[in-house]
C-alpha cells in the first residue's frame, strides 16, 4: 500500500524529521516491479531506504520512498572449504552475519555489529578491522532501473574500492541490490587479527588462538565501548572517509606534527579522519543539538534527539573546514546526504 506524506524519522539512524511525498514497503521483487510501474510514482524521483544506517535527510522529499523489506538467506556448496551464501536486500547484516558464525561460516567476523541491511553493504565496500565487503563477495543481482531487468554483477563489475564501488559512482540511481551472495569458507578460515585493537581485545578475553566467533565477539566489544548505539542516540556510524593523501603530503605534515598517524600503501598514505578531528578539538564537541561522540570523533550524533538533518549537515561542513584549515586535508562525507 502506497502512503502519503509520511514521517521518515523511525527509517533513518539519526532520528531527524522529515517527510516523503508516497512511501511503500515492498515484500517482493514483482512487489517491487509493480510500484516503479505505477502511473502515479515519479521513476526519476524515488529514494531506496534499507536500514537508513547511512543517509542524512536534511528536507523533505518530494518523490517516493521504498523501503526493501526483501527477506530470505540460501547457501550452495561449493566445495570442501567453501559456500556460497545468498542473503536478500532486507536482512539485517548483523543479524546476517551471527547466522553465518552459527554455522561456523568464517569471513564476515570481522563485519560484526555493522548497522544497516544487507543490501546496502556493497554499495559503499563496508569494511572494518581489516575486512571489506570485497574479500568475500561473490556477486548480486539488481534491478536495473532504466530496463526493469534483473542483472547480476560480479566482483569486477562492482569495481569495489575504499567505501566505494560502480554504485555510488556512474550506477548511483541507475540500480538497486536485490541480494548479495558471499563466498565463505567452512573449516579452514583466515582468521584477522592483524589490528591493534583485535589484539589487545583478544588478550583481555585470554584468548590466544581464536576461533571466527571469538574474533566477533572482540569485534562487537571493541565497537560497543567507544561507538554509541543508533537506537539509543542517533547517528549514522562513521561520518567521514579516512582520507589517502600522498606520500609526499604526509612527510610534510610530519614535519610539522610529529604525532600525526598514517597508514602507507605505496606512494599514497591513509590517515585516520579521527585522529584530525580530534587534533581540531571537535571530540565531544557540541554545538546546538549535534555533537561528535565524547569516545569516537569520527561520529557525529543527534545529542538531543531534536536536531534537524541541515543542523548535522552545517556542523559536519565546520569540522570539513576546520580540518582542511589546519592540515590541508578536505574529509569527504561517508555518509549520503539528502
Amino acid at each position: 500500500m502506497i502512503q502519503k506524506n509520511l514521517s521518515l524519522k523511525a527509517f533513518n539512524s539519526f532520528g531527524v524529521e522529515a517527510k516523503s511525498k508516497y512511501f511503500v514497503t515492498i515484500k517482493s521483487v514483482e512487489a517491487l516491479l509493480e510500484v516503479l510501474q505505477h502511473p502515479e510514482i515519479p521513476n526519476e524521483n524515488i529514494l531506496f531506504l534499507g536500514g537508513g544506517s547511512n543517509i542524512l535527510l536534511t528536507k523533505d522529499f518530494d518523490g517516493c520512498t521504498i523501503q526493501l523489506d526483501l527477506k530470505e538467506i540460501s547457501e550452495k556448496k561449493l566445495d570442501d572449504n567453501h559456500v556460497l551464501v545468498t542473503a536478500n536486500a532486507g536482512e539485517n547484516w548483523h543479524q546476517f552475519v551471527l547466522y553465518c558464525l552459527e554455522k561456523n561460516y568464517g569471513g564476515l567476523e570481522n563485519l560484526s555489529l555493522i548497522p544497516g541491511n544487507v543490501g546496502t553493504s556493497p554499495m559503499q565496500n563496508i569494511g572494518a578491522y581489516g575486512t571489506e565487503i570485497k574479500d568475500i563477495f561473490e556477486s548480486c543481482d539488481v534491478l536495473n532501473l532504466d530496463s526493469l531487468e534483473v542483472e547480476t554483477f560480479d566482483l569486477e563489475k562492482c569495481r569495489f574500492g575504499y567505501r566505494d564501488s560502480i554504485f555510488k559512482q556512474e550506477g548511483k540511481g541507475k540500480y538497486v541490490i536485490l541480494n548479495v551472495t558471499f563466498r565463505l569458507t567452512t573449516h579452514q578460515h583466515h582468521i584477522k587479527t592483524e589490528y591493534g585493537a583485535i589484539k589487545a581485545e583478544l588478550e583481555k578475553m585470554n584468548i590466544e588462538h581464536p576461533s571466527i566467533q571469538e574474533v566477533s565477539k572482540a569485534v562487537i566489544a571493541i565497537r560497543e565501548s567507544k561507538l554509541p548505539n543508533p537506537k539509543e542516540i542517533g547517528n549514522a556510524g562513521s561520518f567521514f572517509k579516512n582520507p589517502t593523501i600522498p606520500l609526499s603530503q604526509f612527510e610534510v605534515l610530519k614535519d610539522k606534527f610529529p604525532n600525526i598517524q598514517g597508514y602507507p600503501n605505496g606512494d599514497w598514505v591513509k590517515v585516520p579522519a579521527g585522529w584530525l578531528i580530534e587534533q581540531c578539538g571537535w571530540k565531544g564537541k557540541q554545538i546546538g543539538n549535534v555533537a561528535t561522540h565524547h569516545l569516537q570523533s569520527l561520529v557525529i550524533i543527534n545529542k538531543t534527539g531534536n536536531a534537524t538533518g541541515k543542523e548535522i549537515f552545517d556542523f559536519s561542513t565546520e569540522i570539513i573546514n576546520s580540518v582542511k584549515e589546519k592540515f590541508g586535508i578536505k574529509l569527504e562525507r561517508e555518509v549520503n546526504i539528502l
